[in-house]
């Protein structure tokens, strides 16, 4: 039978110092969000925001019919956009496998040195978009398509890196301490013991690496990396309506297509 000497004459779901905490938080989320509202409001001309409906219309009344016969002048700019994500990925998954290596807990040589370095390359990639580091290398090597294949490649190691040591990291410790039960020095528990267990999650990684990058990859041409993002820009700038609607269907049934390779390639794979 409960005792119920010991509890408690007047019980409530919560104290009142937890409702206290409670209101004051969501007090401080209004606060806060009145704030963030005025400094977004500060500079806002209203009136642009009152004709943005009547300015979208517009627009989509000249972007019909599309200009189907500017569709020849794209297909080489497709191709370029193509080869970015393409060597971009190789680039990538070059330089992210062995930053991965020296992540990853069970593979690194040097947790306190070389992990964290190797985990600080990895949160600086994906810290920075693809769009910021082909900037970047349009200002230092100039504009054109290695500059969109640096960006996507410098872009992809963190992605990659990130993915593939959580996956060595999950690999089953039994088949490499049969490796080592054997004698095998370091690079053999690597080469027989980890690679078998991570290629397939390597594989599958990278194709999903390189469908984001065909999406990224044709918008480097806005700052001058190459691609279809090229014509896109400049169609954009003569207000050649048309045009970017060709173009814009273009990029949809490209990354349709490249969503429908790499789903069959990782269904194949994994």
């Amino acid at each position: 039978m409960t005792d119920t000497a010991s509890l408690p004459a007047d019980w409530s779901y919560r104290s009142r110092a937890t409702r206290l905490a409670i209101w004051t938080g969501w007090l401080a989320l209004v606060a806060l969000f009145v704030w963030c509202w005025q400094v977004m409001t500060e500079t806002t001309i209203w009136a642009f925001v009152g004709d943005a409906p009547r300015q979208a219309a517009d627009i989509g009344g000249r972007m019909v019919p599309p200009e189907w016969g500017y569709l020849p002048e794209l297909m080489l700019p497709l191709w370029d956009t193509l080869n970015i994500a393409t060597l971009g990925t190789l680039g990538g998954v070059v330089m992210a496998v062995p930053v991965a290596l020296l992540a990853a807990r069970n593979t690194t040589p040097s947790v306190t040195i070389l992990r964290p370095i190797a985990l600080f390359i990895i949160v600086a990639s994906r810290s920075i978009n693809s769009l910021i580091w082909a900037l970047l290398l349009v200002t230092i090597i100039g504009p054109g398509l290695l500059a969109g294949i640096i960006a996507i490649a410098l872009r992809s190691i963190g992605f990659i890196g990130k993915l593939f040591y959580e996956a060595i990291e999950e690999t089953d410790p039994k088949q490499i301490e049969a490796i080592q039960a054997t004698g095998a020095g370091p690079a053999e528990v690597l080469t027989y013991g980890v690679v078998p267990q991570v290629m397939p999650a390597l594989w599958g990684i990278s194709v999903f690496r390189w469908d984001i990058n065909i999406r990224e990859s044709t918008i480097l041409g806005l700052v001058g990396a190459g691609g279809i993002g090229l014509k896109l820009n400049a169609s954009m700038a003569v207000l050649a309506w048309d045009q970017v609607t060709v173009i814009l269907l273009l990029i949809l049934g490209t990354v349709i297509v490249s969503e429908w390779i790499s789903a069959l390639i990782r269904r194949a794979i994994i």
